[in-house]
């Protein structure tokens, strides 16, 4: 099994293991680069990070929508469904990113753009569901608990 270092200036120097390697054949919108690598120390953790393979700086949050927001659905167009090689049976992972902020009530994550992961590669796409939003709360303040959740729910 081979690996690759890299030096990555949130993370310091890194070993990635080549298995873990994501190839985006359409990059990412609004990004450069086309290789990333998930980062956790921990599986169970519900924020991981994408980091670039080919700029050290760039690292973003991301994490699995269905976390969040239980009834979270990917639709994309039927161009997107045969370019991808949709066809129901294949399991694919599914990502979102996420916007920190200095509050947590303040993390938003981009339900429009789910990244969609399968089998070493990785696709940003534009999600066709009702209320996916670019930036949805993640959590709710005290204040917006009740509006925050039935949006959630609602949107997704």
């Amino acid at each position: 099994m081979s690996s690759l270092t890299i030096d990555s200036s949130r993370f310091g120097q890194l070993e990635i293991d080549s298995a873990a390697v994501l190839e985006f054949p359409e990059g990412l919108i609004g990004l450069a680069g086309s290789r990333y690598a998930l980062l956790a120390d921990d599986p169970e953790a519900p924020f991981i990070w994408l980091q670039s393979l080919e700029d050290a700086s760039l690292a973003l949050p991301v994490t699995n929508p269905h976390r969040f927001f239980a009834d979270f659905a990917v639709e994309v167009v039927d161009e997107d469904v045969e370019r991808l090689g949709l066809d129901g049976s294949s399991a694919m992972d599914v990502y979102v990113t996420v916007r920190a902020a200095p509050a947590v009530e303040e993390f938003t994550a981009n339900l429009k753009a789910p990244i969609l992961v399968r089998a070493g590669q990785a696709w940003q796409v534009i999600n066709q569901a009702p209320g996916c939003e670019l930036r949805v709360p993640l959590f709710a303040s005290s204040e917006t608990s009740g509006a925050a959740t039935a949006g959630g729910n609602a949107e997704n």
